[in-house]
This record gives C-alpha cells, sequence and structure tokens, in this order.
C-alpha cells in the first residue's frame, strides 16, 4: 500500500479525561472532529458547548470555541464512517490481580473495525504493554474489519497529559509516536504534525510503548525511594525536607514522599512489565520495579500507625477522637479516585474502628457519603491530617 494523503477530518473514539482535551485541541488548529463516547450525555454537553471536564484549565475555552462546530461528539461510531483518521484512547485498567483487562478497549476496535477502510489511519493512545498494538491490536482489527496486514495504517503515540494540565502539555510537552510498520509510522507522524508541535517519530510502536511505561515506572520507583528516606529520617529525628530541599541539584532529584501512589497511570504501568516477566518465568528482572509496588500501597499502613500515634497524644479515650482526612482523591485538585491512597488510607482507620471524618473542598457531602463517609469541617474534629502535605493539625486550633 502506497503512503496516501490523510484527511483532515479525524475521529476521536473515547472522550474521557485524555481524549476530550485531545479533540478540543485538534479542533483548535482548524481541523474538523467527530468525537465518539458511549456517554450520551457528555456528547450532549459538548455539542451545546458546554464543557463536563470543568476542572481542566483552558479546556471549557476551547468546547464553547469549537464544540457542535468543528467538534462534534456521537455517541455512535458508525457516525464516523467518513473518517479516515481515528485516534483510540479508551482506558485500560487492571484487575484484582493487577492483570491488564482489555474489555473496554476490545468493544471499541471490535466496533471500530466494522468501519475501517482500506488506506484508513489508526492510532491508539491508551497506555499499553508493550507490544500489543503490533500484536493484539492489529490481530483483532484485521479479523473486525476483514482488511488484511498491510492494507490499513496502525500506529501508536502514549498520552503524556496530566490531569488539570491537559491542555498546555498537548501544546508543549514531548510528544512520541511509532508505527507498527515504517509507512504507518510516517502516516502517523504526517497526521500528527498538524496539532502536535512537539512531536517526535520512534522506531516503532513498541518503542512508543515502552518509553509511557518506563515514565510510570521512573515515578514509581523514585516515589518508593522517597518514602523509604522519609521513614528513615523520622527513625534518626532528621528534617526530611530540609535535607531533600539541599540533597537535589542536577544529578540528584529526590522526589516527594506520600500516602502512597495513585491514579490511572504509576500504580498501574508497572505491573504490565511485572506481569510480562512472571509470564516468561524471570521473576529476577522485575524485582526493583515490583518492590517499589509494595513498598508505595504499603504507605498507609505507615501512615495509619502514625495517625494512631498522635491521637495517643490526645486526653480522649480513643473511640472518642474524631479523625478528620483532610482530602480522599488521589491528588490534589482533582476529582478522581481511581487507586486513592489516600481514601484507602481512610478507610483502613475505618476499618480498625477509629472515627473517621472527611473534608474535601473538592467533594460535596453527598459525594463524601457515597464514599462510606460523613463529611466534617476541620475545626470540629480532634485530629486532622493533611494526606497531601503529610502534616498534623488539632482540630481544635484552627
Amino acid at each position: 500500500m502506497e503512503l496516501s494523503d490523510i484527511k483532515a477530518k479525524i475521529a476521536v473514539v473515547g472522550l474521557g479525561n485524555a481524549g476530550l482535551p485531545l479533540a478540543a485541541v485538534i479542533a483548535d488548529r482548524g481541523i474538523a472532529v467527530l468525537g465518539v463516547d458511549i456517554n450520551e450525555e457528555r456528547c450532549r454537553l459538548i455539542n451545546q458547548g458546554t464543557n463536563p471536564i470543568p476542572e481542566e484549565e483552558g479546556l471549557e475555552e476551547l468546547i464553547i470555541r469549537h464544540g457542535g462546530k468543528s467538534f462534534i461528539a456521537t455517541p455512535l461510531i458508525e457516525d464516523a464512517r467518513d473518517c479516515s483518521s481515528f485516534i483510540v484512547i479508551v482506558p485500560l485498567f487492571v484487575d484484582q490481580s493487577n492483570n491488564p483487562d482489555f474489555s473496554i478497549m476490545e468493544k471499541a476496535l471490535e466496533s471500530l473495525g466494522r468501519i475501517l477502510k482500506k488506506g484508513d489511519l489508526v492510532v491508539l493512545e491508551t497506555t499499553f504493554p508493550p507490544g500489543t498494538t503490533s500484536g493484539r491490536v492489529k490481530k483483532l482489527l484485521c479479523e473486525t474489519s476483514g482488511l488484511k496486514e498491510g492494507e490499513f495504517f496502525l500506529a501508536y503515540s502514549p498520552e503524556r497529559i496530566m490531569t488539570g494540565y491537559s491542555i498546555s502539555r498537548l501544546r508543549e510537552f514531548p510528544k512520541v509516536i511509532g508505527g507498527t510498520d515504517e509507512e504507518s509510522g510516517r502516516a502517523a507522524y504526517q497526521l500528527y504534525r498538524q496539532f502536535i508541535s512537539n512531536l517526535h517519530l520512534v522506531s516503532s510502536a513498541s518503542v512508543a510503548e515502552m518509553i509511557k511505561v518506563m515514565e510510570g515506572c521512573y515515578r514509581d520507583v523514585n516515589i518508593a525511594l522517597a518514602n523509604e528516606l522519609y521513614k528513615i529520617c523520622q527513625d534518626l529525628g532528621i528534617d526530611f525536607f530540609e535535607a531533600r530541599e539541599k540533597a537535589c541539584h542536577q544529578f540528584c532529584h529526590i522526589h516527594l514522599p506520600s500516602t502512597g501512589v495513585g491514579g490511572h497511570c504509576i500504580p498501574v504501568y508497572p505491573w504490565f512489565l511485572i506481569k510480562e516477566m512472571e509470564k516468561r518465568e524471570k521473576f529476577d528482572k522485575c524485582r526493583l520495579i515490583h518492590t517499589s509496588r509494595i513498598i508505595n500501597d504499603e504507605m498507609i499502613q505507615y501512615w495509619a500507625e502514625r495517625i494512631l500515634l498522635e491521637c495517643m497524644k490526645i486526653n480522649k479515650p480513643l473511640c472518642e477522637i474524631k479523625i478528620c482526612v483532610k482530602g480522599i482523591t488521589f491528588r490534589a485538585g482533582v476529582r478522581e479516585f481511581y487507586h486513592s491512597r489516600n481514601l484507602a488510607l481512610a478507610r483502613l482507620l475505618y476499618d480498625k474502628g477509629l472515627d473517621v471524618y472527611v473534608a474535601d473542598p473538592l467533594l460535596g457531602d453527598d459525594e463524601v457519603a457515597a464514599r462510606g463517609f460523613k463529611s466534617i469541617k476541620p475545626q470540629e474534629a480532634d485530629l486532622v491530617f493533611d494526606p497531601f502535605q503529610l502534616n498534623f493539625e488539632s482540630g481544635k486550633a484552627l
């Protein structure tokens, strides 16, 4: 197949926290975009120019400007038949055993396969275990479309956004793209350079997949290191934050300690490599990555013990001490709970029989109740723990 011209109209399949900002940025570059999402209400809001993710800085302006105009949303993949370029960015979760769950992705690809034509381009942005695009994805698209390998272009470009800053990341942050073959890589690069300024073509889709997984592992391992150093400093009576400030320089960057690692990305991606090495019985190849996962997930045990020690300083029976956890989302400023270690910490304290409440400025009382807790004003509590600042306060002193 010869490298054909890529038509301007692009379909973005999946209008979640990553797909919607991407579609809006594409529309803002003067390219007609058709967004596809099974959430009919989200599609309706977009088409009337209403931003369904208000906490995403800069997105509202783009939705008002392009929603229902150059950016149309639909719940029907069949509406994208006339498109020749498809960007797929739907979720991939892990199950209770931390194995990748491809069910949502497979449904999206099966639907896409029914309308895929010769010469079309498909680019995946969902973070995958390396080898997924050239393996599982290609096979499924061929089976559902009836097309042969080489009759359509297939590439991978991992999303590299940060929730709350997606628009600026898409416009400024380096982005990589790689094809399942040389022609696919060139076709995908030709398309993406129209709306991504800092774009780099790599040798294959698998390399691009590995780049994103590497980033997640790097963060997870270095956060685990910070958590261990923090605990050691506590035992030695040393101010971790003072030491960290002077330890950081161009050759050393110590991350911040935490209650663990939450969200859709960092606590998930290391498992892609761990599970792959386990399948190959190469357990010695992922010891550091695996240990880091354990260290970070166990941080809620450490902080639960610290909270109990603080409670013992209060002249009240333990069962009567009102504890306020100041924020249960996985990150400050983000109304998301996926793998939230702050929420897990609150539940651990509750399961220990403590009187636990939540104060979260991002959440209404009903949203807190939906997570199994009662809201409280910090000044009404006996002990306030801020998981984002890692500090304790007496609620009565606030």
